[in-house]
């Protein structure tokens, strides 16, 4: 329980009075103050990440407490990024906590006017079958010289740069086999 407040214990007082002159110590502290501690000492585990913002990759330390996030904060042992982030990436924690992050599939169906919610699978389903579609659609064998080509023109990738070489990788290989010619990166255009 916290003592009465008097007149003799407001800060300003303590700061004249005492051995803290400009009031950058004990002068402005208070119970509660001392009563304080960092969200992060009270955490469960520490979890290792990385920004989902852009290509640099800066190292994140994810801390958790009850299966919540409750801070995140820069990697000091990252060689990227040494414990620093970004103001976006300082602030990624509401990726995550925002009570407006969507956790469910939407869809609007064409000319539609309202979203509704699908489940995971049906929304993957129906992702496969416009792309085999779309590349049966559109595929050429020979072009108009009679060359053997292969080829659809009817997708496109435009990868963007907050993936890894991995990433990418896997992404361009996919494309690849499945006949695409237009494969793009962001962090090229």
């Amino acid at each position: 329980m916290e003592a009465a407040k008097t007149f003799l214990s407001w800060p300003v007082l303590r700061q004249l009075r005492g051995r803290d002159p400009l009031g950058r110590g004990a002068a402005v502290r208070s119970e509660r103050t001392d009563a304080l501690t960092a969200r992060t000492s009270s955490a469960d585990r520490v979890a290792k990440s990385i920004c989902p913002y852009c290509a640099v990759g800066c190292a994140q330390r994810v801390f958790v407490k009850d299966e919540e996030v409750v801070q995140i904060e820069g990697d000091p042992d990252s060689p990227v990024s040494r414990g620093r982030l970004c103001p976006k990436g300082s602030a990624s924690k509401n990726l995550v906590t925002s009570p407006l992050r969507q956790m469910k599939v939407r869809y609007r169906r064409p000319f539609g006017t309202d979203w509704e919610d699908l489940d995971l699978d049906s929304a993957m389903e129906m992702i496969a079958d416009r792309v085999v579609k779309a590349r049966n659609d559109t595929w050429q064998e020979l072009d108009e010289k009679s060359n053997p080509v292969r080829r659809t023109l009817g997708i496109a990738s435009l990868g963007g740069a907050t993936l890894d070489n991995e990433e990418n990788y896997l992404i361009k290989k996919l494309f690849t086999a499945l006949g695409a010619i237009q494969i793009e990166n962001q962090a090229r255009i």
